[in-house]
């Protein structure tokens, strides 16, 4: 029965039956003559993926060496998109409370990689029950040596941005993509000579024009050493002195070039509520004595700060912001504080200099350095920029 179905048949069904199961895009790439991965090694030579060894694999250019027989790559994406605040629009704290951060929209909710992973195995098992042929296929999100957007690009869900991000023409850029490697004889999504979505960025440069470390090269060029989204999270050791100013409250990713990117202003939201902003509870901030709830949604840098091991270890349980790891996330907010508002507000100053003094005196250098930095900004320059400290105004749109 199962050799009477046509590659072409078989393409139909998985994309039909991945949108049957909340998957937003679905389609089907080749494992050869995706063209952008021949620039990797020359963006690997410039330094350009900065400590993150991982990108190194040889593998990340030629996904037929992740599978042996690997015909086709089952490329999705789930939109993570919620009616929530931008950057620029953060709500920010009232006086006397503790000054707000800003984690990126990705990490809101429950991890990603739990569910989107959860959604591609469940694929795979139906592909097996469907397709009787023995065949292999490995599920990945974000855990293989796969370049998920280049594959998407050639299944046909977008463009490659200005920004490097993948843009749907009808969901923007709000995507969490994954990707299932097979040696199943599919269809390709693309006929052969057929080209790739159009790129329609056109000669809009808001994304670089925005970024507050300027982070892009050139257009298509992201140099992870000035992004904030890896100093916030894939960065181990000290953040480069002369970038903190500009990474603002960020804690936790960065959202800008989306943020103003014109395709995302009618991008459609998510329903799932996996992905809405979660709550979480965090130990006594430098003067209080109560534990409380903050959100993920412009959390108050004090309480995190005042975390600990273990109430990180609780408060970051299934969520995508883990990987910043407990010493990432206190010395980012040790920056953050350094970059806050304290105009007219001499209460929530003086509580957060006594915070910051102690951290300051903490045997983990990494986080005493930090600390010591912001004690000094602040007490130097007694009130800069708030919530957007060193990000550029967003443009009128």
């Amino acid at each position: 029965m199962t050799d009477r179905i046509s590659p072409q048949e078989r393409t139909k069904w998985v994309v039909e039956h991945a949108r049957a199961i909340g998957l937003d895009l679905c389609g089907v790439a080749p494992v050869e003559g995706l063209k952008e991965l021949s620039h990797l090694p020359e963006w690997l030579a410039a330094g350009y993926a900065a400590e993150m060894k991982y990108l190194h694999d040889a593998r990340r250019g030629d996904p037929r060496l992740v599978l042996e027989g690997a015909r086709s790559l089952i490329v999705v994406a789930l939109n993570y998109n919620t009616a929530n605040p931008r950057t620029f629009d953060a709500p920010r704290a009232a006086p006397g409370e503790s000054p707000r951060g800003w984690i990126s929209r990705y990490a809101w909710g429950d991890d990603y990689h739990d569910t989107l992973r959860a959604k591609l195995n469940s694929l795979v098992e139906e592909m097996h029950l469907r397709f009787t042929e023995p065949f292999e296929a490995r599920a990945y999100v974000d855990t293989g040596p796969i370049v998920e957007r280049i594959a998407a690009k050639y299944a046909g869900l977008g463009w490659l941005a200005k920004n490097t991000c993948l843009i749907n023409q009808q969901l923007g850029s709000w995507l969490f993509l994954g990707v299932i490697i097979t040696t199943l004889d599919l269809a390709h999504s693309l006929a052969p000579g057929e080209a790739p979505p159009r790129d329609l960025c056109g000669k809009c440069t808001r994304c670089l024009d925005a970024c507050p470390t300027n982070a892009f090269p050139q257009p298509y060029v992201l140099d992870s050493r000035r992004c904030i989204s890896y100093l916030t999270i894939e960065l181990r050791g000290a953040i480069p002195e002369d970038l903190r100013p500009s990474l603002g409250s960020a804690i936790i990713g960065c959202d800008i070039c989306q943020d103003v990117c014109p395709w995302n202003r009618k991008a459609p939201v998510t329903q799932m509520s996996a992905f809405q902003p979660r709550q979480f509870v965090t130990a006594p901030a430098a003067t209080e004595g109560e534990r409380c709830s903050t959100s993920f949604l412009a959390p108050e840098l004090e309480k995190l700060a005042a975390l600990s091991q273990e109430d990180f270890s609780a408060a970051f349980r299934k969520s995508a912001a883990k990987r910043a790891k407990w010493r990432g996330l206190v010395r980012n907010a040790c920056v953050a504080l350094g970059n806050a508002n304290f105009t007219d507000d001499t209460r929530s100053r003086e509580r957060v200099l006594q915070l910051l003094e102690k951290l300051a005196s903490s045997t983990d250098e990494l986080i005493a350095e930090h600390a010591q930095w912001a004690l000094n900004r602040l007490k130097r320059v007694p009130s800069v920029e708030s919530v957007g400290a060193g990000l550029k105004p967003a443009p009128t749109e």
